[in-house]
């Protein structure tokens, strides 16, 4: 079997294992290389949930990313999760009028060609999708509907058949097992691909897993054998540890199970010790293959989730007590009725353990998003049979409550985008500033990116004379470098401590 690969790299891979901490320049000193190495897709952070990330964080513009990526990968399609109506972290209920804009602004650009969507999170099967696919498949853009994996009373092979029937029925590009929190065994995904493929209706089948249990390697060659043509993997650093397999070693691996594929190796082996340079250069984690995990099968909280509680606990003083966090989580979960841990539900725990634990008392504070929850926004996933039925009516007498009722009685189907120009800036601003002020609801955060100035740029190796005059800058005390090679001579006088 010919085996096709998608890259998670600049997105899964940075969000597992950097906390979405991929800047610009990263990913623009291996962007042209990328385009060339025989991806059939490459996941790239245009979603509003990176914007967000990308301004208050890194102090960096999201449209010059995009515009960046879609310059220097022009070949290779490029995929984020999410697309079309269902952009709620612009603000709950989203206006689908400025989610169509941010798709729209997204595929003109040519950095959005396909849409990987979660079916079995938020009822999306019925709720969002018979609307959205066909708007994603007008504009040209490829969709892949995602089937996450749980384990939970709720969670059986049933529940995978059914879900991948009504998936079949909206007539995606691709259907893909979708295990966010590691933990499919060889033994389960030898029960489920064929029960998905089943129901497929020849639909071709893909593979997202992490390796946060240890696991997924060898489930992805199980996954070849039962005939999946498609695993979604990424380059070291960005790689294994919490992320997906390296593409490095699944590609071997394939290879020596008898299949064929046509990337580039060395070119990827180049890429990756760039990214390795960089990744030393600013400290960032390096991924690497983790041991057996059972705790991840209690928790089920995905690596990126982890990587990004760790980075905000540490940021209020209390990470030392993640374990308490992740021990909340697990109840949260059970009360809520099992939900599927991944974004953006998994945050929405993962901040609410966080309040539990920080408060020391269950509950005190409650997350918007959970009194949304057991008021139903979730649909057939929300509080209805499997939720505590003491926990939905506490929630829900909240007084925040009926605030939260109240602004969602105008439908936001009924808002218009000139009502939104109004209120965010005035007809005189772009689309994008737009966008932005919605996403950071406000200006602030913004006018602190543009105070930034420009994005750092990384020469990462592969420019070595530029790399070693930028080294030769940070020390006064060297007054030059003199490099020989046979007759040739070069200096280099350093002017910074002039």
């Amino acid at each position: 079997m010919d085996v096709k690969f998608l890259d998670t790299t600049f997105r899964d891979g940075s969000q597992s294992l950097w906390a979405c901490n991929m800047r610009t320049g990263m990913m623009e000193a291996v962007a042209a290389d990328m385009d060339k190495a025989g991806f059939e897709v490459i996941e790239v952070p245009a979603n509003p949930i990176y914007f967000k990330k990308i301004v208050r964080d890194l102090k960096e513009n999201p449209w010059d990313m995009m515009r960046m990526l879609a310059e220097k990968m022009p070949n290779t399609r490029k995929s984020c999760m999410g697309g079309g109506f269902n952009l709620n972290v612009i603000g709950t209920p989203t206006p689908p009028v400025l989610g169509k804009l941010f798709t729209e602004i997204l595929v003109n650009m040519g950095v959005f060609n396909r849409s990987q969507m979660t079916c079995n999170t938020a009822d999306q099967l019925r709720r969002m999708m018979p609307a959205s696919v066909p708007y994603l498949k007008n504009l040209g853009v490829e969709v892949a509907i995602a089937i996450s994996y749980s384990i939970s009373p709720r969670h059986d092979n049933q529940h995978y058949a059914e879900k991948t029937r009504g998936a079949a029925a909206l007539k995606p590009d691709a259907i893909y097992l979708k295990d966010q929190g590691g933990l499919l065994t060889v033994d389960r995904i030898r029960e489920l691909i064929p029960i998905m493929a089943e129901n497929a209706g020849g639909i071709p089948l893909e593979l997202h897993s992490h390796c946060t249990t240890g696991l997924a390697p060898m489930v992805y060659m199980e996954a070849l054998k039962l005939g999946v043509p498609c695993l979604h993997t990424g380059v070291p650093p960005l790689a294994e540890g919490s992320a997906q397999p390296s593409v490095l070693a699944t590609a071997q691996n394939a290879r020596l199970n008898g299949h064929s594929h046509n990337l580039d190796g060395d070119l990827l082996q180049s890429i990756s010790e760039r990214l390795m340079l960089i990744a030393r250069s600013d400290a960032m984690p390096i991924g690497a293959p983790m041991p057996y995990d059972q705790a991840q099968y209690i928790h089920q909280i995905p690596g990126g989730v982890i990587s990004n509680l760790r980075f905000q606990l540490a940021e209020i003083g209390l990470d030392d007590r993640l374990d308490e966090v992740i021990e909340e989580c697990i109840q949260i979960r059970e009360e809520l009725g099992y939900p599927v841990m991944i974004t953006p539900l998994s945050q929405y725990m993962g901040t609410q353990a966080a309040i539990n634990v920080a408060t020391g008392t269950r509950y005190s504070v409650v997350i918007d998003e959970f009194i949304r929850f057991a008021g139903g926004g979730y649909g057939e996933d929300s509080g209805y049979t499997w939720m505590d039925q003491d926990l939905k009516d506490r929630f829900l007498a909240l007084p925040r409550a009926k605030e939260l009722a109240a602004k969602a009685r105008r439908p936001a189907e009924d808002i218009s985008l000139r009502e939104i120009r109004e209120q965010l800036g005035g007809a005189h601003i772009s689309d994008e500033e737009l966008i932005l002020r919605a996403i950071m609801q406000g200006t602030q955060e913004i006018e602190d990116m543009t105070n930034a100035g420009p994005p750092r740029s990384y020469t990462s190796g592969a420019q070595p004379l530029k790399s070693l005059m930028a080294e030769l800058g940070k020390h006064k005390s060297v007054r030059y470098i003199q490099v020989e090679r046979g007759s040739d001579k070069l200096v280099l006088h350093n002017t910074a401590g002039n």
